[in-house]
């Protein structure tokens, strides 16, 4: 993970690790940030396109979609909502009260 530039966007560079991860690195990342930053998401799984979107509707973060920040590499970009909902710790999928 890399600190924001002034006025860029927060980078998790998920590497080769798996959406299950990235997911969990993303929770907690994102529960330190303010409201309305920017979180580039680095990652490699195919699964990405799909997970993240899903996982920022049940959370209430907004997906803003691919980057091509990074090229070649795949990112995509969130931003942080102030009301977002919890998820559980260990199990980024399911909402915090299960």
């Amino acid at each position: 993970m890399s600190a924001p530039s002034p006025g860029g966007p927060v980078v998790l560079d998920g590497g080769d690790r798996r959406c299950v991860q990235l997911l969990i690195e993303l929770r907690r990342l994102v529960n330190g940030l303010a409201p309305g930053t920017v979180v580039h998401l680095i990652a490699s799984d195919p699964a990405a396109p799909i997970d993240l979107p899903a996982w920022c509707h049940l959370t209430g973060h907004t997906y803003l979609g691919p980057t091509g920040a990074y090229t070649p590499r795949s990112a995509y970009a969130l931003a942080v909502a102030a009301d977002a909902r919890s998820t559980a710790a260990d199990r980024p999928w399911h909402s915090g009260d299960r």
